[in-house]
């Protein structure tokens, strides 16, 4: 049988292994809530554990907390925030409670090992209690919400950095292709010519677009309620204690951080995540139209993607474009996270986001997903070659191509020069043209130089 310990709370009594650091309250709300099998999200056990060290610190220097006491719930944050004991967090990321059943659980994790660090038994709360010490004036509606900004905030910064190895990898191949002339495309048909980089330059200010607001979102997210305890007033917290805990939770974790002036509205909208998740989703909506148009690029036969693996298990030699693919469905997800931000922070109800177990788990979920599929996407975009022969045989091939030659025949010649070649029974335009207009006038205008030179030179302009 396996040995256990007994733990007390409100509601009685509850047997808890006992080499677990966990204990009652943990015990009872992984038996409560079992919605998605999906455990609460490591960056944000570990933000926690960052907030929970730095009430700490505040509590020993302000003589709340003794010093040997203090020191092994120092420590024992330290291992949680280097990622150690991750067994200890079993609970379902969508809790009852506004995320308090996760901040008992840090709270319990915590005081065990400290205990253990002390060399006293798990359990022996009378030496180190997990809320009247570990919890020390603290509310989970101010130690959680400030975690998920923690969390939000550093990986927002890893994502930054991401899409600057996507940004630049894009530009690289705007230099590389760009003497590529193709035939671009509106609504699925031939339009005006241009240039392959000039393609994969509107892939690469997309990115750079995503990067800077990416970037910005730590604005919207540095803005915390620690110290606010239950609903923004700091009720049995001390002042000074409230004026202490922000600063060093700021030396912590090396983030500008800032304590709310109004801790009643930071306690009570969780608006910044919302806006934080609609700059994700912007991100998400320019990784699925780029991987959808690297897509048809491919199938057009203008550029070749890597080939990365067998694409089926019928058809000998298939190859698919399995990481737009991927990118596409991990996009959809971080747009449909967007919508549960967005419900869960809705469905606040006066002094409290009862709600942020689900908009921390979307909008943390989106984060690692917009990280990891921006870490996939760079190196596949750095290995995808052109096909010049394709690119100029299908822009030969186009009617379209007449356009360019507007500014010199006037719109009703080039519109009679259209019907001459569709009537022709030709399929080579350029031909066609080098027969009617020569061919240096014919090679200059369709030169890339002068295709992407941003209009032509008027009359005006050239006296």
């Amino acid at each position: 049988m396996e040995d256990t310990r007994i733990e007390h709370d409100f509601l009685g009594d509850a047997a808890i292994p006992a080499d677990a650091y966990w204990g009652i309250h943990t015990r009872r709300a992984r038996d409560n809530f079992m919605l998605t099998a999906v455990p609460v999200n490591p960056e944000l056990i570990k933000a926690l554990a960052a907030v929970k060290k730095a009430c700490a610190m505040a509590n020993r220097r302000l003589g709340y907390l003794p010093e040997a006491n203090a020191a092994a719930i120092c420590r024992a944050c330290d291992e949680i925030m280097q990622g150690q004991w991750p067994e200890q967090f079993p609970l379902d990321a969508l809790q009852g409670g506004a995320g308090t059943s996760t901040n008992m659980n840090l709270n319990e994790v915590i005081a065990n090992r400290a205990l253990e660090l002390l060399g006293r038994k798990k359990g022996d709360y009378a030496c180190v209690h997990p809320v009247e010490q570990v919890n020390l004036h603290q509310s989970t509606n101010d130690v959680y919400p400030t975690a998920v900004r923690i969390a939000a905030i550093r990986q927002v910064r890893r994502l930054s950095e991401e899409i600057a190895a996507l940004q630049g990898a894009a530009q690289a191949k705007e230099k590389e292709f760009a003497a590529i002339v193709k035939i671009g495309s509106t609504e699925m048909q031939d339009a005006v010519p241009m240039t392959l980089g000039a393609e994969f330059s509107a892939f690469a200010e997309a990115f750079g677009r995503d990067r800077w607001r990416t970037f910005k979102c730590e604005e919207r997210l540095r803005v915390v309620n620690i110290g606010g305890t239950a609903i923004g007033t700091g009720i049995a917290a001390p002042q000074r204690y409230i004026f202490l805990v922000i600063e060093i939770l700021r030396e912590i974790t090396g983030l500008g951080l800032s304590r709310g002036e109004n801790l009643v509205d930071a306690t009570a909208n969780a608006d910044p995540l919302v806006e934080t998740s609609g700059i994700l989703k912007a991100h998400a909506v320019n990784m699925i139209k780029i991987a959808n148009d690297l897509r048809l690029l491919q199938m057009r036969g203008e550029i070749n993607l890597p080939a990365l693996q067998t694409g089926s298990s019928i058809m000998p030699g298939k190859v698919n474009p399995v990481i737009p693919e991927s990118l596409i469905q991990g996009g959809i997800t971080v747009m449909a996270n967007d919508y549960r931000v967005t419900e869960a922070v809705s469905r606040g109800s006066l002094q409290l986001c009862e709600f942020m177990p689900l908009a921390a788990h979307a909008l943390l979920e989106s984060l690692s997903i917009l990280i990891q599929g921006s870490r996939m996407f760079a190196p596949y975009l750095e290995r995808i070659t052109a096909v010049p022969e394709q690119c100029l045989a299908r822009f030969n091939r186009s009617a379209s191509i007449i356009t360019a030659f507007v500014p010199v025949l006037g719109y009703e010649q080039a519109t009679r020069l259209f019907r001459e070649f569709s009537g022709s029974g030709k399929d080579n335009v350029r031909d066609f043209l080098i027969e009617k207009l020569g061919a240096e006038q014919v090679n200059r205008t369709l030169s890339a130089q002068q295709l992407m030179a941003l209009g032509y030179r008027d009359h005006e302009h050239n006296t």
